[in-house]
């Protein structure tokens, strides 16, 4: 029986194309070849291709390390940014129940 189809809601597969977008263009203004984008990623081109082509299965790790080698700011301008973004995000985390849990079945007490 074959795999069904992995769908993505259209948000994501517009943010991944618009991101894929960004990183071709930060590859070419930085007048470097697919070859030495993939070199430096250590990745084959066909890989780079698909990541500039907005494939959803290009490891998420791959596109932000692309990004990065190109100039692209994901999060904001400099890596303590990025820090102090994550540390409220744990400080917000930290507030939250440990544990979700499912609301269990309704009792019903009329007799």
């Amino acid at each position: 029986m074959p795999t069904p189809k992995r769908t993505y809601a259209r948000y994501t597969s517009e943010a991944i194309n618009l991101l894929s977008k960004m990183i071709r263009h930060g590859r070419k203004q930085r007048k470097m070849t697919e070859m030495e984008l993939a070199e430096r990623l250590g990745i084959a081109r066909s890989t780079l291709q698909r990541l500039e082509k907005g494939d959803p299965k290009v490891e998420i790790g791959l596109m932000f390390e692309a990004a990065t080698l190109v100039g692209i700011k994901l999060f904001d301008s400099d890596e303590k940014g990025i820090n102090t973004l994550s540390d409220r995000m744990d400080d917000r985390i930290a507030v939250l129940p440990k544990h979700i849990y499912k609301a269990g079945k309704k009792v019903v007490d009329e007799f």
